[in-house]
């Protein structure tokens, strides 16, 4: 059997995408245990009604189980799969709330800036205390993670406990890919990419077709359309000279430029808040499912060729296939440090991933990497030191921070976080 865990299992999307996949391949089907992790009891029941019916409908033959207790869910698993977000709803709406009002905007509010600082301080110590219950009952497991701050916490598991086997995981390179294929109206996979940086703030090195660059026809299409020119990621690629993986919304709040001046707000179309309703359509959408297991009809199962899932497939059928995947670098940007996180192609075939080696990024593309890694760096630094200080530090380099506020302030608004979010901090953190 293969054992696949999931931690953080009564999230509605990637539970149910990941399970359709697994479920759908033949080569798996009689082979799967599915093991179900939440520490919402509600949540844990709903995730293994959801998975038990799936299971029925595609006639996958798994056999599931749940527990609210973590160490139990992952013991013995092959794959151990995070999906978790620390203090839910609540915590992220403290993360918009408490910022705005000293006006700083957010849009996602979940990689860096001070959201990304806030969530990254609740959601390592858990990712750190993951990677020592596998050291000790899943050893030889991969632990795949999709939980945000990405560029965060593979690093922290590396450097916080005995632990290493952990990747982390994110759509955005390869919906990145295939945005500029239809761009310049080729296939995807005819096209010759490769792609690097940190997850989030990526960028495709090579956009080739049969040898030939297809930068220029993406400038061409860019320049007949008035509306991509509206757009923070294109704006990024036309002073960069690269395009970005990660989307509009996102990359506005990595840098300084955008989110302070309202103009640019309005030019660029920049939704401020953005996470905000996409947190609530979720809990729409949750409750939606939950009527639908109650009433007892068939539920759609569709393959979405999810990256957990075809990281699994890789490995166990040894069909090996290029996944981007987030890895410690070790060499793999050599103009990057060794120890930080970065996202870079992927082989997966049956002796596991091999990340490939990229060389050194463009010196424009390696100079904003480093504003973005002063953040990542620090927030890790203040939960593996205990450092509060680090905090503050964070929150100083963070570009869109930067960009509106005072030391004070900035320190000001650090500590209203940290009394908002109370036990969620570290405790070494909650001390003045």
């Amino acid at each position: 059997m293969t054992k696949v865990a999931f931690i953080g299992a009564g999230s509605v999307e990637f539970t149910r995408n990941v399970v359709s996949d697994l479920c759908s391949y033949p080569e798996l089907q009689g082979q799967l245990e599915l093991s179900l992790h939440d520490i919402d009891a509600d949540r844990l029941a709903h995730a293994e009604a959801l998975v038990r019916r799936i299971d029925e409908e595609t006639g996958a033959g798994a056999r599931v189980s749940s527990s609210v207790d973590r160490r139990t869910a992952v013991e013995g698993a092959d794959y151990v799969i995070n999906e978790i977000q620390v203090g839910g709803y609540q915590a992220t709406r403290a993360d918009f709330d408490i910022p705005e009002r000293y006006g700083v905007h957010q849009t996602i509010s979940d990689t860096i800036g001070i959201g990304g600082v806030f969530r990254g301080l609740r959601t390592i110590p858990v990712l750190i205390g993951i990677g020592a219950d596998l050291a000790e009952v899943a050893p030889d497991s991969y632990l795949l993670n999709y939980s945000n701050p990405m560029a965060m916490l593979p690093w922290a598991v590396h450097a916080g406990s005995p632990f290493h086997r952990v990747v982390g995981m994110c759509h955005s390179v390869r919906d990145t890919h295939k945005t500029l294929a239809e761009l310049v109206g080729l296939p995807v996979e005819e096209i010759d990419f490769v792609t690097a940086g940190f997850n989030h703030q990526a960028f495709v090195l090579r956009f080739e077709h049969q040898g030939r660059d297809l930068y220029p026809a993406l400038r061409a299409a860019i320049d007949a359309d008035p509306e991509l020119q509206r757009r923070v990621r294109v704006e990024i690629f036309r002073r960069f000279g690269y395009f970005p993986t990660e989307s509009s919304e996102h990359s506005a709040e990595y840098v300084p430029w955008f989110m302070h001046h309202p103009g640019e707000v309005e030019h660029f179309r920049v939704p401020i808040g953005e996470y905000l309703r996409r947190s609530e359509r979720n809990i729409d959408e949750f409750a939606a499912t939950q009527q639908a297991l109650k009433g007892g009809g068939p539920l759609p199962v569709d393959a979405t060729s999810e990256l957990a899932s075809e990281f699994i497939h890789a490995h166990q059928t040894g069909r090996a296939r290029e996944i981007y995947l987030n890895v410690r670098n070790d060499g793999l940007i050599s103009n990057l440090p060794d120890e930080c996180c970065v996202e870079v192609p992927t082989l997966v075939d049956a002796s596991g991933p091999h990340p490939r080696p990229v060389g050194a990024l463009p010196p424009q593309l390696a100079a904003l990497n480093r504003t973005f890694l002063n953040v990542v760096e620090l927030t890790v630094r203040a939960v593996l030191d205990g450092n509060r200080d680090h905090v503050y530090q964070a929150a100083l380099l963070d570009p869109n921070t930067a960009s509106v506020l005072t030391t004070r302030q900035t320190v000001q608004m650090c500590d209203e976080l940290f009394a908002a979010h109370g036990d969620l901090i570290p405790e070494a953190l909650r001390k003045a």
